[in-house]
């Protein structure tokens, strides 16, 4: 299949779902934990079968999961002469990454794409029909030929599952803040979903003289991990214990002391996650004086956090680099949002990731 720069010209017969349920080999699933769980509900509701279970050499512990032992690759390719292999997990490890690139050589291997946000829709062949025509107008809005075929890129890596679409059109941070973001006159800035600074942490060393960061963390362990932070470096770094919104409110996040905690809405919401409340604010609220920069990584709440952003943006026009992978409708939602926002010049750019993760919207004065 042709890679292309324009949705229009994308064709696919089948999507992955479909090839999955109609295989004729035996499916294996590599990985286990949340990712794999999401996986298998799709599974189930799209009556596809899993046949065993196999993790990397050093997790294997014959445990089980899903009530069957889990395995080793060597130990499926001896009980299996021909089968495929389903990815579960992310990741952006080197060594990680090599072994999946390993296997893609040697087996049948797709790559699920499950929304991170449990309440957006599954990316299959019938939500992309009914959405091309979104899609289409959001990637007309990019500034560059590169940021179109990384756009249709991930749309045919979301529809196949196959890796040769997520390889080929990634970047490295300093092509972002060096080569589109114009990072070394940053001054003021915004981080929302900052975690324990690492973000903070990495922009600093394409500034040149950071003065003031005001930095959103919903999560009350990483918050305290932020505090420690700000309290370590010679700018100052306002740390707000909440979330980025487009209206103060109490919602309910899931906790877990990592960069993946996630807003589900409204308090009261159940799942068999650690379900912690958190207030909800709008940037605009908080945010005084001038601003070049805000980041958006806020796990599904990228297009909340930006319309609770029209003031500081409205006034400011601060560059802009937004997650574009928590949700499958964000992938048109976004980039409409930051035309209508009042920005001209959008690129998108993907770090090395399986899934298609660290996708990035930028916005550029």
């Amino acid at each position: 299949m042709k890679k292309c720069l324009s949705v229009n010209d994308i064709r696919v017969e089948r999507d992955m779902w479909q090839t999955l349920r109609e295989s004729t080999k035996p499916i294996v699933m590599y990985g286990m934990g949340n990712g794999a769980d999401k996986i298998l509900a799709v599974f189930s509701e799209k009556g596809i079968a899993v046949s065993d279970f196999f993790a990397s050499d050093g997790f294997v512990r014959h445990q089980q999961f899903h009530g069957k032992t889990v395995m080793s690759y060597s130990e499926i390719c001896e009980k299996y002469d021909n089968f495929a292999v389903v990815v579960s997990f992310g990741s952006k490890l080197p060594e990680v990454l090599s072994n999946i690139y390993k296997i893609s050589g040697e087996r049948e291997l797709y790559i699920p794409d499950v929304p991170v946000v449990s309440d957006s829709e599954v990316f299959d062949l019938a939500f992309f029909e009914a959405h091309r025509d979104e899609l289409s107008a959001a990637c007309e809005l990019f500034s560059d030929e590169l940021s179109k075929r990384t756009f249709c890129d991930v749309i045919l890596y979301k529809l196949t599952g196959r890796l040769e679409y997520l390889r080929g059109h990634t970047v490295t941070p300093d092509e972002v803040f060096q080569n589109v973001l114009n990072a070394r006159n940053y001054r003021f800035t915004a981080d929302l979903g900052a975690y324990n600074g690492d973000s903070i942490r990495e922009l600093v060393g394409y500034v040149s003289e950071l003065s003031q960061v005001v930095a959103f963390e919903p999560d009350r362990r990483n918050y305290r991990k932020l505090c420690a932070f700000s309290e370590s470096v010679p700018y100052k770094i306002t740390a707000c214990n909440c979330a980025a919104w487009n209206e103060e409110r109490m919602l309910s996040f899931t906790s877990g002391g990592n960069r993946n905690s996630t807003l589900i809405g409204d308090v009261g919401v159940k799942t068999g996650a650690k379900i912690k409340t958190t207030a909800a604010v709008r940037l605009d609220s908080v945010y005084t004086g001038k601003c070049d920069y805000i980041k958006y990584d806020v796990e599904g709440a990228e297009y909340e956090a930006l319309l609770g952003s029209r003031e500081v943006i409205g006034c400011w026009h601060p560059e802009l680099l937004v997650s574009m992978y928590h949700r499958s409708e964000d992938m048109w939602r976004l980039p409409l949002l930051m035309r209508e926002l009042g920005y001209k010049e959008l690129y998108l750019r993907r770090y090395e990731y399986v899934p298609a993760w660290d996708l990035n919207l930028l916005a550029v004065k």
